[in-house]
């Protein structure tokens, strides 16, 4: 036998007997080279989670396996039995292993660690833990094992929902400090109570992954100040070879300087082609946002830009900052910018707009930050530029934009000649302005499709 595939098994009350059975029967399985169980919802606890280990250990040639024990009760005793079968299993290349909601903790977590430190010759592990009250020690004990997976190139480890804070962070970070032939890299702490110590150590081992061209950190929610997200800046600067990256930081406490040491490292990753980046709700005002652009005007390959920036603190110095750094960007040609609920005003529309030329694909949300007439008129004047606008949206809702200002908007969209594809909120205005404004843009004969939203 090669291959098992048991994919019908999940939400139908195995519990512990029938999994240990699952066991008892993979333990003649010697020769099997690609098993898949998915038993997730199960009611399987310790002794069913530790049966299925020990049937897993026989299968010592096992190259492949998928595992889903996932919102099961297996608990610490039930984890580590697992990860006493992996230990065996010294030639799997690809594992996934998926046992969100189970109530692991630290022992289950390190148990984990060290079967997985056995299975040298893995080259892609995806590991999901995801709310299992892990704290520290486990954190470090999964990072100690993954130290030994030294072949590993593809890792997805999510941890999110737990409480590993800086020390077990750092723990992470130790042990990627090994892993120097990452070539794609997700790691998903959200709500983990990290730190700046914890962010550091993380970005230390970071350092060391030289390879990586792919890259997601998702670190939202948690409690990432000034000198975290610099020292994340600093993890990046050796990532040189970086085409693809997501960083997830919604709601810390980052602030200017900490945007600021993240634009610095942005500015290394010369090779940068994606790029998706929230910074939300984190305190960032000019400094910070010019800070931020002046690290993406090193960034000229990049194609794909996303960047959300709602709920600080930036004005028209910073907007007109990133505009400046945007437009360095001469190969962006998709871009969505998110700066809902700031307060660039009139000046910061207008500034921002000069950064917009090369776009194809364009999403602008400015909704409340004070803009006026002026401000969409800038706005309109700098969108006149973008020859090659095929599809906008722009949400300027909840703003001050009168008659003059709509009607120099329209101007300038109507030079976007190859524009097919828009959608407008001009929530505010009232209903005169509002036909005069519809009139004037159904008067483009190349759109395609023209949706508006008024209130």
């Amino acid at each position: 036998m090669g291959d098992l595939k048991k994919d019908e098994l999940h939400n139908n009350q195995i519990s512990d007997k029938g999994a240990s059975g699952l066991g008892s029967g993979l333990t003649n399985c010697i020769n099997l080279s690609n098993l898949t169980l998915e038993l997730y919802e199960n009611e399987i606890g310790a002794k069913g989670a530790s049966g299925l280990g020990s049937g897993i250990a026989n299968c010592i040639n096992l190259s492949n396996l998928n595992l889903d024990l996932g919102e099961n009760e297996i608990g610490d005793k039930g984890a580590s039995g697992l990860g006493s079968g992996l230990a065996n299993c010294i030639n799997l290349s690809n594992l996934m292993l998926n046992l969100r909601r189970n109530q692991i903790g630290d022992e289950g977590a390190s148990g984990l660690g060290s079967g997985l430190a056995n299975c040298i010759n893995l080259s892609n592990l995806t590991l999901n833990i995801y709310e299992n009250q892990i704290v520290a020690k486990g954190a470090s004990g999964l990072g100690s094992g993954i130290a030994n997976c030294f072949n590993l190139s593809n890792l997805t480890l999510n941890l999110s929902k737990n409480q590993i804070g800086d020390v077990g962070a750092s723990g992470l970070g130790s042990g990627l400090v090994n892993c120097i032939n990452l070539s794609n890299l997700t790691l998903e702490l959200r709500r983990n109570q990290i730190g700046d110590e914890g962010v550091s150590g993380l970005c230390s081992g970071l350092a060391n992954c030289i390879n990586l061209s792919n890259l997601t950190l998702d670190l939202g929610y948690n409690k990432i100040g000034e000198m975290g997200a610099s020292g994340l800046g600093s993890g990046l600067v050796n990532c040189i070879n970086l085409s693809n990256l997501t960083l997830e930081l919604r709601e810390n406490e980052i602030g200017d300087e900490g945007a600021s040491g993240l634009g610095s490292g942005l500015a290394n990753c010369i090779n940068l082609s994606n790029l998706m980046l929230n910074l939300s709700e984190n305190e960032i005002g000019d400094k910070g946002a010019s800070g931020l652009g002046s690290g993406l005007a090193n960034c000229i390959n990049l194609s794909n830009l996303m960047l959300n920036l709602r709920r600080n603190q930036i004005g028209d110095e910073g907007a007109s900052g990133l505009g400046s750094g945007i437009a360095n960007c001469i190969n962006l040609s998709n871009l969505t910018l998110d700066l809902y609920y700031n307060k660039i005003g009139d000046k910061g529309a207008s500034g921002l707009s000069s950064g917009l030329a090369n776009c194809i694909n364009l999403s602008l949300c400015l909704g409340y930050n004070q803009i006026g007439d002026e401000g969409a008129s800038g706005l309109g004047s700098g969108l006149a530029n973008c020859i090659n606008l095929s599809n906008l949206t722009l949400d300027l809702g909840e703003n001050e934009i009168g008659e003059e200002g709509a009607s120099g908007l329209c101007s300038g969209l109507t030079n976007c000649i190859n524009l097919s594809n828009l959608i407008l909120n001009l929530s505010s205005m009232n209903q005169s302005q509002q036909f005069k404004l519809i009139s004037k843009c159904l008067k483009s004969k190349r759109l395609v499709v023209f949706k508006k939203y008024f209130q």
